[in-house]
């Protein structure tokens, strides 16, 4: 294996994130891209948005920052100049639904919701596209197949792709190794929903992603799906246990990014899933 620290990049959720420590842990060589939808990344920018100098809404400068980007669409440019060497997906984040606003497309998170960016001139006649609906998978659809295309035009071309494959979880365990169900936990802007329809949805845009991507690795923790009573997010159908971090970081150091995790810089703040 090298040496040398892999560049990655990040288009998910925290779920990928956690496996680096908030301070410290190889984050001076990863660039994080969350709180966003495909069909998002690829619209064009809300016209008229006029973000704050200073986060508003009581959000945490990494979480204005994802909202930003999401909103005036400069992530797509920062993925490709950053030039990864390693680029993992995971689409736990591909769970809002998503706004209509003129030819723009934004991604409906608790973060926007926060903000007060809603109440904006440049929201006015927004349409709402729920997550769980045809018009949605067909345009996350029609939005895979465009970014399969910029990955291989690109020089993400020249990235190792990794797909970080998981599900929401159902039961929940505490620190004495007890579970039980997991049941109306928030998730959606306070809104309690049911686990199985977004898992079934995680499942087909996985098939999808497959069908459309060029090669990639799959890594995955399906017998740790179990979330944490005392994760330092909150609990969450998507903040395990800590025995899903541990192996998921040592499958991604049998693929060779173990120098990843060694390296003193600082993390930046980023949002929780």
């Amino acid at each position: 294996m090298s040496s040398l620290i892999p560049r990655i990049a990040i288009l998910g959720s925290c779920i990928t994130r956690d496996l680096w420590p908030i301070r410290g842990g190889g984050a001076e060589q990863l660039l994080y891209i969350s709180r966003t939808s495909l069909p998002s990344l690829l619209s064009a920018p809300v016209a008229g948005f006029q973000p704050r100098s200073q986060p508003p809404g009581g959000l945490h400068r990494g979480e204005h920052n994802a909202l930003i980007a999401d909103l005036e669409k400069t992530a797509l440019e920062r993925l490709v100049a950053f030039r990864p060497t390693d680029l993992i997906f995971d689409f736990i984040d591909e769970r809002f639904d998503l706004l209509a606003v003129g030819d723009a497309l934004a991604t409906h998170s608790a973060e926007l919701e926060a903000s007060g960016y809603l109440a904006q001139g440049a929201f006015r006649g927004a349409r709402s596209v729920p997550r769980l609906s045809d018009a949605c998978d067909r345009l996350w659809l029609s939005a895979l197949r465009e970014f399969a295309g910029l990955v291989r035009a690109t020089p993400l071309a020249s990235a190792r792709l990794i797909l970080h494959s998981a599900r929401w979880a159902v039961e929940v365990g505490d620190a004495a190794g007890a579970r039980s169900p997991l049941r109306d936990v928030a998730v959606l802007a306070d809104r309690a929903v049911e686990i199985a329809p977004y898992n079934a949805q995680l499942e087909a845009y996985e098939a999808a992603f497959q069908a459309e991507m060029p090669p990639f690795q799959r890594v995955s923790a399906a017998n740790h799906h179990l979330a944490s009573a005392d994760h330092r997010w909150g609990l969450s159908p998507f903040h395990y246990v800590p025995n899903y971090y541990v192996e998921i970081r040592r499958q991604l150091e049998v693929l060779g990014l173990g120098p990843a995790f060694r390296s003193p810089a600082a993390a930046p703040n980023a949002p929780a899933a």
